[in-house]
């Protein structure tokens, strides 16, 4: 989508190369949510992690560093700004 819309863009793969929990804290200022607001409710370490979603962003981010498929995907980054790309046309967003 980025492509037709002649937008450049680079691609970081979350599960060969993991956010550090640093990088997820700046993240998360710049998309201005909260580290349950990120987790994806239906991935197997969600459920193995017996998480609620109550759980605070100290307990969140070391989990989201180790456990990359628990955060939505796919995410938008530009300057200071970021977004989250559901549905996907979110992304044009940072464009404006």
């Amino acid at each position: 989508m980025l492509k037709q819309h002649g937008i450049e863009y680079s691609y970081r793969d979350y599960r060969s190369a993991p956010l550090s929990a640093g990088e997820l804290r700046g993240l998360l200022r710049k998309l201005d949510l909260r580290a349950r607001d990120l987790l994806r409710k239906n991935d197997a370490a969600y459920k193995s992690h017996r998480l609620d979603g109550t759980e605070s962003d100290a307990d969140l981010i070391p989990l989201l560093a180790k456990h990359p498929t628990l955060l939505q995907r796919p995410i938008g980054v530009v300057g200071d700004r970021a977004v989250v790309g559901r549905p996907p046309e979110r992304l044009l967003d940072l464009t404006r």
